[in-house]
């Protein structure tokens, strides 16, 4: 794993073998920082990090002036992983978070600037992610949600949806609220 730019940029992070995450590739993750960084400053934003998988996004967004990031990742050898990395780095503002993303987005009362998910691309409830995600109260109309896919989910008939980025096999969906 390598953090791209910032405070930590060119960081590199061995993945133990046990991690079974799909991390997003090198290539798509700068590309996606690239255009988010046309769309908003991470300094001091408050992000959520949803199937943190290795934290790659996590991080990036530390690394990038993120005032907190709330990392939320099931596997217990991930979520230690993350809270390895995050020792490593000396950095207090990830709060990592070993839990069902779906209970998560249920009870959580917080707000986000920014909302990443990553889910495995076979999960079941994948196609329930983004209206969870609206329903829930996390965004408010300045926030930006991107949801990782597969070429096989189509969001662009939600009135949330603003665009599509692909970028090889990687497919990112953009969304805000149209309404407060």
């Amino acid at each position: 794993m390598r953090i791209i730019a910032g405070k930590y940029k060119r960081r590199r992070f061995d993945l133990p073998k046990n991690l079974k995450a799909r991390p997003t590739t090198d290539f798509a993750k700068e590309n996606l920082f690239n255009v988010l960084n046309n769309m908003m400053d991470f300094e001091d934003i408050k992000a959520l990090d949803l199937f943190s998988g290795t934290g790659a996004i996590s991080f990036e967004l530390l690394s990038r002036g993120a005032a907190e990031v709330v990392s939320v990742e099931k596997q217990y050898a991930h979520y230690e992983y993350i809270k390895k990395i995050a020792k490593e780095l000396k950095d207090d503002n990830l709060i990592a978070i070993k839990g069902d993303v779906f209970k998560f987005i249920q009870s959580s009362k917080e707000k986000f600037d920014f909302i990443f998910a990553d889910p495995p691309y076979d999960l079941p409830d994948l196609e329930k992610i983004p209206e969870m995600v609206f329903k829930s109260g996390m965004m408010d109309k300045d926030t930006i949600f991107i949801l990782e896919h597969s070429s096989k989910n189509d969001f662009s008939s939600y009135p949330e949806f603003d665009e599509l980025r692909i970028y090889g096999s990687v497919n990112f969906s953009f969304f805000t609220l149209k309404n407060d």
